[in-house]
């Protein structure tokens, strides 16, 4: 499996990870619904032994849940070479909803409880989760910065960042990656946030990829309209007429594409993603075996420009439903 290099760490991560945000179950206000955490330990380890060498999570998937999982599925893998990379700065409620906090005392309790929940010693990537709120992210990320001193976490990122909020951190100490979401249906990132993160040799690790399952070719009217209360999807727009039926047009479209080239939509969602030298690295969420079984192979599909000006005709028809 393909490997990058996270910028100007010394860190390579393969051009997918393993994403936990959907295994924190769904008791919050984010959570995507019930989960079987043995079914989702299996599928790490699933794509554990696919080749996939890093696993991201956060304290706020399930308020500690997605990390006590990670950390049981790295104690079944035995394995040394996997790295870890989690977030801090969001805090769950009492009831469910989410608040951001960051100033040093609660960044710094946070990682030691991270460190706890995954039974690691070092957190290979530790990221700056949400720039909320907006005037303590310097504080911040002068306690993520004392962390790395300490020997507690390796490299030190952000996510959902503009470049203003960027430029401030850069300031204190460069940023070894932003984690923004990014897929066909979200290419915002293009138009400032790569040219950025390139001339900053920083690292672009997206997430999302498959659209939260838009892209994955098993979404469908019915199964969107049976989504479960509790799966923050079932209140999200792009979910729900018109935006749901004009996507699944588009991903018809695309699933086409993908069996005339033997490979699943989903792979080529992915693939699309990493089409891009800027991006490290997918985030690709595994809730189950079956789910990365049928996404890893994207890691080693690399498209030609002349099918990524076919797949970009493709894409610009969703304008047009």
């Amino acid at each position: 499996m393909q490997r990058r290099r996270l910028g100007n760490t010394e860190l390579e991560f393969t051009t997918i990870g393993l994403g936990t945000w959907a295994i924190g179950g769904g008791d919050w206000k984010y959570g995507w619904g019930p989960q079987d955490p043995s079914e989702a330990i299996d599928g790490l380890l699933a794509g554990l032994d696919f080749g996939i060498n890093w696993i991201d999570t956060a304290p706020v998937y399930g308020d500690g849940a997605s990390e006590k999982l990670v950390g049981k599925a790295l104690r079944q893998a035995a394995r040394e070479d996997v790295l870890v990379a989690t977030k801090c700065s969001r805090k769950m409620l009492p009831d469910g909803s989410v608040t951001g906090i960051l100033d040093a005392e609660s960044v710094k309790a946070e990682c030691e409880q991270s460190l706890k929940r995954l039974g690691v010693e070092v957190i290979d990537l530790y990221q700056m989760h949400w720039p909320e709120p907006d005037s303590q992210i310097e504080e911040g990320w002068a306690a993520m910065i004392d962390l790395k001193q300490e020997g507690k976490v390796r490299e030190i990122g952000v996510s959902n960042f503009n470049v203003p909020q960027m430029e401030r951190l850069e300031a204190m100490h460069p940023i070894s990656s932003l984690q923004p979401p990014y897929n066909m249906l979200q290419r915002e990132v293009e138009d400032t946030l790569f040219s950025y993160c390139s001339a900053q040799k920083m690292g672009i690790i997206g997430y999302s990829p498959l659209a939260k399952g838009l892209l994955s070719g098993a979404m469908t009217c019915a199964r969107a309209a049976a989504l479960d209360p509790s799966d923050h999807r079932s209140r999200d727009p792009k979910f729900a007429t018109p935006e749901l039926e004009a996507n699944l047009q588009l991903v018809d479209r695309l699933q086409l594409f993908a069996k005339n080239h033997s490979h699943s939509v989903a792979e080529l969602a992915i693939a699309w993603t990493l089409r891009k030298l800027e991006v490290t690295s997918a985030i690709v969420g595994v809730r189950n075996r079956a789910q990365i079984e049928g996404t890893h192979a994207a890691a080693d599909w690399q498209l030609t420009q002349e099918e990524i000006a076919q797949i970009e005709q493709i894409l610009s028809t969703l304008d047009q439903v």
